[in-house]
């Protein structure tokens, strides 16, 4: 007997088999949308696979004057992609993810066109990067099918799996007498028997969004909601 079809308020959504890549539900799921900060799925994985990741990132004005989320990075601080990569996914943090940028490719610019020729090798027919971070831009879109793909890929690897499940972390503040703490924003994985991550996001353009991914036994499942009114319970 047929599930009944969920009864969710996200815009575009769906459900896919992590093992095989199979859809198990759709809806508008190749629609080109906003993608707020799941754009930072794209920038962990580029910078997991470039390596040396004790490298020391020096932050640049650029960095520091990014807007809005934010770790509070300083112009002339001193920290490691590591650190940084864990400032990206957990706190969701743009200034972090400039600062990645501009370490693993020299700018911000030369980065987006290393995130737009990795869509094409992975066929994501209706995504587009503008930038690292997830801010509003014009011809900066995703949809719900190559997010998922997109967080599939990711969870091939076993750092970027580490990254997006870990629930809290310190990364040093220099100037200060105590450490930054990274909380995961993502609240899926302390609400969720078997949640695997994967990134929330938000702008008042793209509204609230979330890529999810759960394991239970062998099965592993991968959601992504966009423009939700409540990215928690669609997802569930």
């Amino acid at each position: 007997e047929a599930a009944e079809i969920p009864d969710i308020s996200a815009k575009a959504a769906i459900l896919m088999d992590e093992s095989s890549g199979r859809v198990l539900f759709a809806q508008n799921a190749h629609q080109r949308m906003p993608q707020a900060s799941l754009t930072k799925i794209m920038t962990a994985l580029l910078v997991i696979e470039h390596g040396d990741l004790d490298k020391e990132v020096v932050i640049s004005k650029h960095a520091e004057e990014t807007g809005e989320s934010s770790i509070w990075l300083e112009e002339g601080e001193v920290l490691s992609r590591n650190q940084l990569l864990y400032a990206l996914m957990l706190a969701s943090a743009n200034d972090a993810a400039v600062a990645l940028a501009e370490s693993v490719a020299g700018s911000e610019e030369l980065f987006v066109t290393k995130m737009n020729n990795r869509v094409r090798k992975l066929n994501l027919s209706n995504t587009h990067f503008a930038n690292p971070h997830g801010l509003d831009a014009q011809g900066h879109y995703s949809s719900a099918f190559d997010l998922a793909s997109l967080a599939r890929e990711g969870l091939k690897n076993p750092l970027f799996r580490k990254v997006v499940t870990t629930k809290e972390m310190q990364i040093p503040w220099p100037g200060h007498s105590w450490e930054r703490s990274l909380f995961n924003i993502n609240k899926l994985i302390t609400r969720y028997q078997g949640a695997r991550g994967v990134k929330t996001g938000y702008t008042s353009k793209a509204g609230c969004c979330l890529v999810g991914a759960a394991q239970r036994g062998d099965l592993k499942l991968i959601s992504v909601v966009m423009d939700s009114s409540d990215i928690y319970s669609d997802t569930e």
